[in-house]
């Protein structure tokens, strides 16, 4: 669980850079709807749903399909492993126009 946790903040750190992005963090509980992705974004108008995985984690079949149900509508919804962190910041920059507008670091 410590590994899945160290990778949601490394995201959260990313979206905070990012311009025009507001985010929150989704709280599982006894009264939440199940299968909600992790963490829910607005970047530059656009819809983003992360489920955040550890390198050794596994997405259920609800979390798949409402990621699929995401994408469907029109929004961008990922299971995100640590493995395909750069590549996802690379189709969130160009998804939500800031190609060579957001500083390396």
């Amino acid at each position: 669980m410590a590994a899945e946790k160290d990778f949601e903040n490394k995201i959260k750190r990313y979206l905070d850079k990012l311009p025009k992005c507001w985010y929150f963090k989704v709280w599982a509980g006894p009264y939440s709807k199940s299968g909600i992705p992790d963490i829910i974004a607005l970047i530059n108008g656009k819809f983003v749903a992360i489920e955040v995985k550890a390198p050794n984690g596994k997405a259920s079949e609800l979390q798949k399909r409402n990621i699929d149900l995401i994408n469907k509508c029109g929004g961008y919804g990922v299971i995100l492993y640590p493995k395909n962190f750069e590549e996802f910041k690379r189709e969130i920059e160009k998804i939500c126009g800031f190609e060579h507008k957001i500083k390396k670091s």
